[in-house]
């Protein structure tokens, strides 16, 4: 036993190998869940972190080209019919429907206008909704580890004092040699799973908030765009 928690120099051996080699099997698994969930939220947050300014760096291009003057159609066939960002996809897919709602020769069909503008209002909506479900994908995640990593640790260290008191007990030693170690291991658990909690609720924090902001650019386009495509609904009929 004391080799165990000696070093070799005679001190306690208190490094995080070696904690988590001596601590309980419950303690262990414990950590290993916490550290499995640090690594893959540290995954999320990264890719988040490109997502999100890439989605700002294209949608300010798109709106760059849309507000050039230039012609929506001619900005449709360039941009195509299922281009990869939301900004671009949002605006192909009220361009679809306007297209297959006129004529071949480019004249709306009379009587239709205010139909029209609600499939064009709900294609937009649809989309806006399909898109924002794929960028605020996995932000659960990061949620549920922010509010339940720390609860977990405390578990892996509630547990861990038990097991260092009944070693004490048992031992009926009460030296540091003894108990420093067991309550090393239980502090590990918490350490750890506030190492996880920590990063995630301020990842999901930030991200939140771009999220919306995303969200608010988008249905601000939207609402634009609608008022546009109103015009020259109104502009054909006369």
């Amino acid at each position: 036993m004391e080799g165990e928690l000696l070093g070799g120099n005679g001190a306690a051996d208190l490094s995080l190998i070696s904690l988590f080699l001596r601590a309980d099997l419950v303690v262990q698994l414990v950590l290993v869940i916490l550290l499995a969930a640090s690594v893959w939220s540290w995954a999320i947050i990264v890719d988040k972190f490109r997502r999100m300014r890439r989605l700002a760096e294209e949608g300010d291009r798109f709106e760059e080209a849309f507000w050039s003057g230039g012609s929506l159609e001619n900005l449709f066939e360039k941009v195509g019919a299922t281009p990869a960002d939301p900004m671009t996809l949002l605006f192909a897919s009220a361009m679809r429907e306007w297209r297959r709602s006129t004529l071949a020769g480019g004249v709306l069909e009379k009587g239709m206008h205010a139909g029209l503008q609600a499939r064009i209002g709900q294609v937009m909506q649809l989309t806006m909704d399909r898109e924002m479900e794929r960028i605020e994908r996995y932000m659960v995640f990061l949620a549920t580890v922010g509010s339940t990593a720390p609860f977990i640790g405390l578990f892996g260290t509630v547990w861990g004092i038990m097991n260092s008191f009944q070693a004490i007990a048992m031992s009926n030693d009460t030296s540091l040699a003894v108990v420093a170690p067991g309550i090393a291991e239980a502090l590990f658990a918490t350490a750890l799973g506030l190492v996880a909690a920590i990063p995630a609720v301020v990842a999901y924090n930030k991200f939140s908030t771009d999220i919306r902001r995303f969200a608010n650019r988008m249905e601000g386009f939207a609402s634009e765009f609608s008022a546009i495509l109103s015009r020259q609904l109104e502009e054909g009929a006369s």
